[in-house]
């Protein structure tokens, strides 16, 4: 797959740089340069602007005996205006110096591409003591700007000789060039939302559904730069700078840029009832952010964290625990450690690498989650399992996107583990968004689960981006792999509302469903929400309601290892199946202050027991649905231990930095859970949780379980 994937890009990369050499670039026009072309205008553009440096460039009295270099990088913009962008000196009257001269030069004409003027950016030297451009050859143009000469090599050495290229390396000014990258926005509904109705104005051509999204996106139809700007606060010291508005570490150069920050999430709380004094989670950790070009980025996060949580969020972690021994996976986090003698060590780690050789593909390769809707929950893809390696394929034209994802998944259960090593597993997803006209979008999904036995590895009959899984699956054999169907919609009833939703087809059989008898068989899901974008005219409130409904058996498989999860978690709706559930959310955004409120109705059919004749009601994913299936018939949603969940989601808090959205926050979460019978793992129960924290919000915790 991978030499395939290889030759793509290679062929990708050669199509896209041949269109870029059928452009052309002129240089700015000075007008004793009038009527040249190519290398000779060129060189007389560096000539005028040495001889204009020589004139006018008045040395300060104490450099007048030295011998220094002053490198000096500007730009002529599309107007033909000389702005200076970083002068690198060893002394700051050289740099107010430099800045006053390129001030006085006169307007010229702009540099032009394809016959279009447009801004470019220059680098020269001034050499102190001055020399005259008449008397000494002008200093050749780096390519790329670059502002250190090729260094010649010779046959000898001298070891007393020193190279300048290092200390010759200028830096621009950091001026956030990740807002128009093709790098990744961390998924957080929260920081979605304030984007989330410039996104989806009517005749907007944009897709919606796939994300994360990347900056270039989003930075068409919102301009987060100026966002961010209007965000920052007035600080002149470092660490002010640093606290308040900027990355820890932010160095931009020519054609490439990197950040690094510090990641924390901090939070101390009460729940009630509790088998512990409070809760917390401490988490530290790294983030590297950084782009080579237009084309690459590329972030990695790395996080080490320690947590105790509310006792129902401690006892679902535990039930979802791996063979080998751990006590527990954190969902959407994973594998966690005893810490001490009543808390969880979860370590966690994501990156992600982007290749964008044109307008019409993005290839990403990544650990992490990926998310597939317009709403709160999804039930096609959802980022509620732990992280996996993937590799993705964005293809984007005309009012068509067409993203296909391939997933390496774990299957943790002890009887799917080998000589201590965890079984992997498969999946390969397409999604077909296409906007039908300026208020109605459509998209299709299909997805497919597969396993690697008898050696199967990663089977090449899925790895083609245009098929049909299900003829693929049949052909293979029917348990070689599970099949899941995907229908979405969205339709924009203006600039304020619009209305989405998702159908999911895991097994389906027209005769059962003709004869109305509630087959087993007919596993499917359905989604509808609506969002109010500055609703009742208030800026920036954002109103959302959704309704999920999944019928029983739905996400699992007769052969359990390929149902659709990964680490014991749902790859779709965090709930596995039969359920029904409705949640009502409000977000508001003023400035740095946020506030969310969310609201989640749910009635859920659990099991009584783990085993046993008729004990499958439907809702763990990870039971075979052939075995101990509780009826052919009359199969509903709601059947087995019917139990109705309430939750209330409050919090509200201050942006601390908008560079790493670190939010300082308080949080309440009111959980009532109430099974018509009490068991040993599902018992009547109401939670009251308060927290209050310093947390990095760059992704999202579901907390409603």
């Amino acid at each position: 797959m991978f030499k395939r994937i290889a030759v793509l890009v290679l062929v990708f990369w050669s199509i896209f740089t041949s269109a870029q050499n059928n452009f052309s670039e002129q240089f700015p026009v000075f007008p004793n340069c009038e009527g040249k072309q190519l290398k000779e205008l060129e060189t007389c553009f560096y000539s005028e602007v040495q001889t204009f440096v020589f004139q006018n460039y008045q040395v300060p009295d104490k450099f007048k005996d030295q011998k220094t270099t002053v490198i000096v990088l500007f730009e002529v913009d599309d107007k033909g205006n000389f702005k200076v962008q970083y002068v690198d000196a060893i002394d700051e009257t050289l740099t107010a110096e430099s800045k006053r001269v390129f001030s006085k030069l006169p307007k010229i004409k702009a540099a032009t591409y394809n016959g279009n003027p447009t801004y470019s950016k220059y680098t020269i030297r001034i050499t102190i003591p001055l020399q005259n451009p008449a008397d000494a050859a002008i200093e050749e143009p780096i390519e790329n700007n670059a502002v250190t000469k090729p260094i010649t090599a010779t046959s000898t050495f001298d070891k007393n000789k020193e190279l300048t290229e290092l200390d010759s390396i200028a830096y621009k000014k950091f001026q956030n060039p990740q807002f128009t990258s093709h790098l990744s926005i961390p998924l957080s509904h929260s920081y979605y939302a304030q984007f989330d109705a410039a996104m989806n104005q009517v005749g907007a051509n944009n897709h919606t559904v796939s994300k994360p999204f990347t900056y270039a996106e989003v930075s068409k139809y919102y301009d987060l730069a100026d966002v961010n700007s209007k965000l920052m606060k007035n600080k002149t010291t470092w660490l002010g700078k640093k606290f308040w508005n900027e990355n820890m570490v932010e160095i931009q150069g020519e054609d490439y840029w990197f950040t690094m920050n510090p990641i924390v999430d901090l939070q101390l709380g009460k729940s009630d009832p509790s088998e512990a004094s409070y809760t917390y989670v401490n988490t530290r950790g790294i983030q590297v952010r950084g782009g080579l070009g237009k084309q690459l980025n590329f972030t990695t996060t790395i996080f080490e964290s320690q947590g105790r949580f509310a006792d129902y969020f401690n006892r679902y972690a535990e039930s979802l625990a791996p063979a080998g021994g751990n006590p527990a996976i954190i969902p959407g986090i994973g594998i966690a450690k005893d810490f001490k003698t009543d808390a969880y060590d979860f370590p966690l780690a994501e990156a992600n690498l982007t290749f964008a050789p044109s307008k019409f593909f993005d290839l990403q390769l990544g650990y992490g989650r990926n998310f597939l809707g317009d709403g709160y929950r999804s039930l096609l893809m959802s980022d509620g399992a732990s992280p996996y390696p993937y590799f993705k394929i964005n293809t984007t034209f005309w009012k068509i996107k067409y993203t296909n994802t391939y997933m390496w998944m774990k299957d943790v259960r002890e009887e799917a583990t080998l000589d201590r090593t965890y079984a992997t597993k498969y999946v390969a997803n397409h999604y077909l968004s296409w906007n039908v006209t300026k208020r109605f979008n459509i998209g299709f999904f299909e997805s497919v689960v597969w396993s690697n036995q008898n050696n199967r590895g990663f089977d090449m009959s899925f790895v083609n981006p245009i098929i049909f899984y299900r003829a693929v699956e049949f052909s293979s054999s029917s348990r070689s792999g599970n099949a899941l169907l995907g229908l979405t919609g969205k339709y924009k009833w203006n600039n304020q509302i619009n209305f989405y939703g998702q159908f999911l087809l895991d097994e389906f059989s027209l005769g059962d469903m003709k004869s109305g008898e509630k087959s087993w068989k007919n596993k499917f899901g359905y989604q509808f929400g609506a969002k109010y974008y500055n609703a009742f005219k208030v800026k920036d409130l954002l109103l959302q309601a959704e309704y999920n409904h999944v019928r029983p058996y739905v996400y699992a498989h007769s052969e359990v290892l390929t149902n659709y999860g990964h680490n014991n978690q749902s790859l779709g709706h965090q709930w596995g199946g039969n359920f029904s559930e409705f949640i009502g959310i409000a977000r508001y955004n003023y400035g740095r202050y946020f506030a969310d409120a969310k609201i989640t109705l749910g009635k859920r059919g659990l099991d009584f027991a783990n085993s046993g004749a008729n004990s499958n009601y439907g809702s763990n994913i990870y039971r075979d649905y052939d075995e101990d299936r509780y009826a052919d018939t009359g199969v509903v949603v709601g059947q087995g231990n019917k139990t109705n969940i309430f939750i209330a989601d409050l919090q509200a808090g201050y942006l601390v930095n908008p560079a790493t959205n670190l939010k300082l926050f308080g949080s309440l979460i009111y959980r009532n859970f109430d099974p018509s019978t009490d068991t040993i793992t599902d018992f009547k129960e109401s939670t009251t949780w308060f927290s209050v924290g310093l947390r990095c919000d760059i992704f999202n915790w579901y907390l409603d379980y």
